[in-house]
Order: structure tokens, then C-alpha cells, then sequence
């Protein structure tokens, strides 16, 4: 394995930084609803929110094309990003799996402050726990992590699948169980996010959202695994170095995702819409095509934005996504921070129409671009990134461009 630097060129780092970017934007928006409404019972009891009008078509194209599909590539991406890390410790001479461990032990209590304090839907204690297992992985061959990320996924989706072989009348009881409980339960649910102190609140999550979350942190890890490796697959092939020899394989690869996709997404929508099935076993048939469309899409939608940042225009258009994903932890947290302080402490939790939500979201991530854009004009890292590097290195990093301390001495 070469652990070339060439990696790290400027076009590498600029294509990466837009594609984690728009990644980032479609997390928002996905998780947008789990800020300003019940979102959590409704996953939890498997009961879907019953949208009309617009915010019925706009959740029938969240389906298709968002949900899934950008958390898987924020996934990949992760695991690109530890091959390039340990690839860079490694020619420095550095301690790499020391290095590595320190960050994903401060990942994860970055992560578990964020699901405890603030917000059920915290994907960073995941990414740190599971970060531990790709230490096993990194001096494998590519085809050894190519096999085990599609088993990965197989049993995962497989495992899905299972509950499409009970009886319709078992799946009904089950439907209807949920049903209840998620109506028992409701109430109180808001009413405490309306009303409750911030104690209580933390207190009553802790119960209700937290130890559901982390009870299913080892299921929830498969599928992220899986990604890991096909991120770290692709860095050790060279995929993403400037001058790749594998153009031709990325538009082939494009081609095969996108036409793949077409029967899975036709089946999502008929599944969505019900003329699947309905019941609980629709909600199932939701869940595994949505969960086969996320990997299809994100392939699909990588290697397009990968074949478009290779020509200059398309990179100074998709520019500003870049100074977001160059803050992706920064901005990720701030979004939890800013939409917990509208929608909760702001008194509009459970009040905000899909649609509605959907527009704050576009003016916060805008505002997210231009804040992160004036930030790195003076800062080398976002204040989180800082933070993680500098936990991560054991000491206090230099946060400031070298420029401007330059022209500042003189």
C-alpha cells in the first residue's frame, strides 16, 4: 500500500470537502423533522406521520431521494477520512492506532454529550464506536473489505426482510400494539418538550430517547461499518487522487448505481403510496427499500458529484458547499444547538409543517455556508475541529491561518 501524500493534493481536498458538504445538507434535512416534531415515537413504533398536501408530496420525495441517502455517504466518507488520517500519521512516523484511538474516544464523548444533553438523534457516538473496528481493517486488501462490507449489508437488510415472512394477522397485532403505545405516549412526549425545565427534560429523555438509542447501537452499527469500509476501500484504491487511473471505472460504476436504483426506487414509491401493502408490513417494505436505495443513491450520487468536480466550473459552483463540509462537526452540532433554541426554548415544538421546517432549514444551512466561509478566512479549522485535532494530538493545535499571523506581524 502507497501512502502517498498525492492523496492530500488541493483538487482532492476541495472535491471531498463539497461532496461531505452536500452530505451535510441532506443530514439536515432529514433530520430537520426529529427537531420540531415527535419524530422519535413515530421511528420507535414504527407510525407514520400522516402529512397532507404539500408536506405529503414533500415526504414522498424525502423517501426517495434524501432519507439514507446522505447519511450513508457522510459514512463513506468517514472511512475515506480514516484511511487518508492514518495514511498521513503513518508516513510522518507517527503513532497512528495511538492517534486514531484518541480521536474516536473524544468523537465519542463529543457524541454522547450531544445524545444526552441535547438531541436522540446523535450519529457521532455511533461513528466513534464503530471508528474502533476499521483499526482492523486498515492493513487488509481492498477485496477483503469490499466482501465484508456487502455481507454487511446483506445480513442487515436481510435481517429487515424477516418480519415480511409472519403471518398478516401477527403483523397487524404488532401494528396495532404499537399504535397504542405510541397514543399512550404522545402527550406526555410533547408536553414535556413544551413545558418541561431543562433538568427534567434531560431527565425524561434519558429514559425515553437515550437507552432506546444506545440498546440499538450494536444493529445501527452494521450498516455504518459496512460504509466504513467502502470509504476506506476507496482510499486505498486511489479513487479520489487527482490523477486517478480509475475515471473510466467511476462512470461505469455511476451508470450501474443509477440504473440499479430506478426498480428500487419504483418499489419504494409503490410502497410509500401503499399499493405494497399497508399495515405494519408496509412500514417494513419502506424501511428495506429505503435502506437498499440509500446505498444504491449514495453511490450514485458520490461518483456524479466526483465526475462533475473534475471540470473547474463545476467546482467554483459547488464551491460554498465545500466551506460547510470543511466545518461538517461544527456546523453539525450548531445545527442542533440553533433548531433546539428555535423550536424548543422558541415554544414552536410540534407546530412546524414539514414545509415550513424544510424552508428553515435552507435559510440555516445558508447561513451555516456563509458564517463558515468568513470563519476560514482567518481560521485554519472550525472551533469543534480544533477541539477534536487538538484531543486528538494532545496538545493545543495552531487554530489561525499562517498568512494571517504573518500579516498581522507585519
Amino acid at each position: 500500500m502507497s501512502s502517498s501524500l498525492s492523496v492530500l493534493g488541493k483538487e482532492r481536498i476541495v472535491t471531498i470537502d463539497i461532496i461531505r458538504g452536500f452530505a451535510l445538507f441532506g443530514i439536515f434535512l432529514v433530520n430537520m423533522p426529529a427537531f420540531h416534531s415527535s419524530e422519535f415515537l413515530s421511528m420507535l413504533y414504527g407510525v407514520e406521520h400522516a402529512h397532507t398536501g404539500a408536506d405529503y408530496w414533500l415526504d414522498f420525495f424525502f423517501t426517495l431521494f434524501i432519507d439514507m441517502k446522505f447519511f450513508t455517504i457522510f459514512s463513506f466518507l468517514f472511512g475515506l477520512g480514516f484511511y487518508i488520517f492514518m495514511s498521513r500519521a503513518e508516513e510522518k512516523g507517527l503513532k497512528m492506532k495511538r492517534l486514531f484511538t484518541r480521536r474516536m474516544v473524544a468523537l465519542l464523548v463529543i457524541g454522547l454529550l450531544h445524545l444526552i444533553l441535547l438531541w436522540f438523534g446523535d450519529i457521532l457516538h455511533t461513528y466513534a464506536i464503530t471508528g474502533f473496528l476499521l483499526l482492523f481493517f486498515y492493513k487488509r486488501k481492498i477485496k477483503t473489505m469490499i466482501i465484508w462490507a456487502i455481507s454487511l449489508l446483506v445480513v442487515f437488510n436481510l435481517f429487515l426482510s424477516l418480519s415480511l415472512i409472519l403471518p398478516e394477522s401477527i403483523l397487524d397485532e404488532i401494528n396495532q400494539e404499537s399504535i397504542m403505545i405510541y397514543e399512550e405516549k404522545i402527550d406526555e412526549y410533547v408536553e414535556t418538550y413544551e413545558s418541561a425545565g431543562y433538568a427534567e427534560w434531560v431527565s425524561y429523555r434519558i429514559q425515553t430517547e437515550v437507552i432506546p438509542v444506545l440498546s440499538n447501537l450494536i444493529g445501527n452499527m452494521i450498516p455504518i461499518l459496512a460504509m466504513f469500509l467502502f470509504g476506506l476501500a476507496a482510499g486505498k484504491a486511489g479513487i479520489f487522487k487527482p490523477n486517478t487511473v480509475h475515471h473510466g471505472f467511476i462512470r461505469k460504476f455511476q451508470i450501474i448505481m443509477g440504473v440499479v436504483s430506478i426498480p428500487l426506487l419504483v418499489f419504494l414509491a409503490l410502497a410509500k403510496l401503499e399499493l405494497l401493502a399497508t399495515g405494519f408490513k408496509g412500514v417494513i417494505y419502506i424501511e428495506l427499500f429505503t435502506s437498499l436505495t440509500g446505498v444504491t443513491l449514495c453511490f450514485f450520487y458520490i461518483s456524479t458529484l466526483t465526475l462533475l468536480l473534475k471540470k473547474q466550473q463545476w467546482q467554483k459552483r459547488l464551491r460554498p458547499l465545500g466551506y460547510a463540509g470543511q466545518m461538517a462537526l461544527t456546523n453539525y452540532l450548531a445545527q442542533t444547538i440553533i433548531c433546539m433554541a428555535i423550536f424548543v426554548l422558541g415554544g414552536l415544538y410540534n407546530d412546524i409543517s414539514l414545509l415550513a421546517g424544510t424552508i428553515i432549514c435552507l435559510v440555516i444551512f445558508g447561513l451555516q455556508i456563509v458564517v463558515s466561509y468568513y470563519w476560514l478566512k482567518t481560521y485554519q479549522f472550525g472551533p469543534f475541529e480544533w477541539l477534536w485535532r487538538s484531543v486528538t494530538y494532545g496538545k493545543l493545535q495552531s487554530i489561525k491561518k499562517v498568512s494571517t499571523v504573518k500579516n498581522k506581524v507585519s
